[in-house]
């Protein structure tokens, strides 16, 4: 977002009672002689809002994080010389902070972000010097995956229907939190979930010198490179809560297919990047097997926009390819 003291023009001086004091960009704009007393006013009232004042014609605007910018504010700024399309789209990044900063501020339930404890099923953690496990490993190694990738439990052991699958915990600030099972004999379903309203898989993978978090689908597209996954195709709004808790920017990998691409629009409306590759493959995870890791992580980087319109023309595109 904007910093306005680095926009309002000329000197400023702090006061005593906490007003950033400069010469009033308003009165000359309202018919006043022009200000040469400093006799406008900011004052900050927490990180997050701000108030402007003239002493001289009276002129009032304020500011709030997570609000969209009013009329007397985006003509203060017009004053100082920005341009409308820039205050709109600041106005806008200002209204995707409202979930998080409701969040921080204790207007929602902490419920939101809160998730119990659970109990993992019964499995050995994989192993490839295991004998028994290579069925598993070999899964895995087709999926681009290694045994170190993330702390997989199979069931060899296990009889009927809790045979054959590698389960994958859900974890939570490093608590399990829920799991999905992922059967390898092509049996109907393929997946079993436990999972809680409102989870995001791959929030503990986040690293906090990651500039960037890759938000994807499917649970085995988040582990290729290390993102984060909705699990379905959309964002809910807990997800979206936790998504910008990670202070990062956020780039929207769609599975290349109709249900896929709705995902598209839920991300421009939170203010996320979407990133649409020019691959021949419908994932993230089949491209980090076609083309490998670091050539998908590029691609990603490479095609993420924030254009309704570039976005718009992608999207045809991949239609008229299915």
């Amino acid at each position: 977002m904007f910093e306005i003291l680095s926009i309002i023009p000329g000197k400023k001086k702090l006061t005593g009672s906490g007003w950033h004091s400069f010469n009033a960009v308003c009165c000359h704009n309202r018919g006043h002689k022009p200000d040469r007393r400093m006799r406008g006013g900011i004052k900050f009232d927490g990180p997050n809002r701000w108030t402007m004042h003239c002493f001289n014609c009276s002129f009032k605007c304020a500011f709030t994080l997570g609000r969209r910018i009013n009329k007397n504010t985006e003509q203060l700024l017009i004053w100082c010389g920005i341009d409308p399309d820039q205050i709109s789209k600041w106005s806008f990044e200002s209204q995707q902070h409202k979930d998080l900063l409701d969040f921080t501020n204790g207007k929602r339930k902490l419920r939101r972000l809160k998730f119990k404890e659970v109990t993992l099923p019964e499995g050995e953690m994989l192993d490839d010097r295991n004998p028994m496990h290579k069925v598993y490993v070999d899964y895995l190694h087709k999926r681009g995956l290694t045994t170190s990738d993330y702390p997989f439990l199979v069931t060899p052991n296990g009889e009927g229907r809790y045979k054959d699958r590698i389960i994958i915990p859900y974890t939570f600030k490093n608590k399990i939190v829920g799991y999905t099972s992922r059967f390898i004999d092509n049996k109907i379903p393929k997946f079993i979930n436990e999972q809680q309203q409102g989870y995001l898989f791959g929030y503990d993978l986040q690293k906090t010198n990651w500039q960037f978090c890759i938000v994807v689908e499917g649970i085995f597209d988040a582990l290729s490179i290390n993102g984060c996954a909705v699990m379905h195709n959309t964002i809910s709004d807990e997800q979206a809560v936790l998504l910008k808790n990670l202070y990062k920017k956020i780039i929207v990998v769609p599975d290349q297919d109709k249900a896929g691409l709705e995902i598209c629009d839920r991300a421009l409306d939170l203010g996320f990047s979407v990133s649409l590759p020019n691959w021949e493959v419908k994932d993230v995870n089949d491209a980090v097997v076609k083309y490998g890791k670091v050539a998908t992580m590029l691609s990603i980087l490479q095609h993420q926009t924030n254009s309704k319109i570039k976005i718009e023309m992608k999207r045809k595109k991949i239609d008229k390819r299915l």
